[in-house]
């Protein structure tokens, strides 16, 4: 079964079910995302190897068009993810791949600073207040990220910090949410879409493994600049140009075979 017959099928019996309580309660879409992960669409962008879609960012653009017709909120999430994931199908570990291509694990990116308000492209961060500590084997992060999609409800972050030694740029980690330490003050009352769960992530510290470092240390900008960014622009642009040009039109489209 392609990829698109399983979306409409997802969107025609999950996501457009529950879309409008998500925007009405602003409750986290966890049915839909439970179900595009089981459907293989959490996984898409991952490797064949790992298990996944093998299918890149143009396949992506289309899965979060297509869900933004119903659910803004679902479509958010999505988007996040998918830039996440373009991070962790680079640097990060075999396991994490295959979880996600499983359709087991949501991912996020924690990537802003609070306090640091100047505008900039999306996905962009300066890091300033994020601090990085290593002892032994283990390093503590400490920062307040803002503008989190999922906070609370990803299973992990793509994180990003000042280097560890290098002497500029920012260095890039996989944050487990379940880590001790790490919280969510508030929610929701973030700029995205109302059930999408974009708030504040506080690290006060989390402690994570050295070797959750995605890239080299202070490689993280140039990942950021090359990898997240273009894949937050295309993922946006391809959930806004639809959400525009299909109001008028039924919820859950026909897609065509692949």
């Amino acid at each position: 079964m392609s990829y698109r017959t399983t979306l409409t099928h997802v969107l025609s019996t999950v996501v457009a079910p529950g879309a409008a309580r998500t925007g009405a309660e602003g409750r986290f879409p966890r049915g839909a995302v439970t179900e595009l992960g089981r459907a293989g669409l959490l996984g898409l962008t991952v490797s064949a190897e790992s298990g996944g879609g093998g299918r890149g960012l143009p396949e992506a653009a289309e899965v979060v068009a297509e869900v933004a017709r119903v659910c803004p909120a679902t479509a958010a999430v999505l988007r996040s993810h998918y830039a996440a994931v373009a991070v962790v199908e680079a640097y990060g570990s075999p396991w994490l791949r295959r979880e996600i291509a499983a359709g087991r694990h949501l991912s996020s990116l924690a990537l802003a600073e609070v306090g640091d308000e100047q505008p900039g492209a999306p996905g962009e961060s300066r890091s300033g207040g994020s601090t990085a500590v290593r002892t032994g084997e283990v390093v503590a992060l400490r920062a307040h990220k803002r503008r989190v999609v999922a906070a609370g409800e990803a299973d992990s972050y793509v994180w990003s910090s000042l280097p560890l030694a290098a002497p500029d740029g920012l260095t890039l980690w996989t944050v487990p949410a379940h880590a001790p330490d790490l919280f969510v003050p508030a929610r929701p009352g973030g700029p995205g879409p109302r059930g999408s769960a974009t708030s504040t992530v506080c690290a006060d510290p989390v402690l994570v493994p050295a070797d959750a470092m995605l890239g080299p240390d202070g490689g993280g900008l140039d990942i950021v600049v090359r990898t997240v960014t273009p894949w937050l622009l295309e993922l946006r642009t391809a959930a806004d140009d639809h959400t525009v040009a299909d109001t008028l039109t039924p919820a859950v489209g026909t897609l065509a075979p692949s």
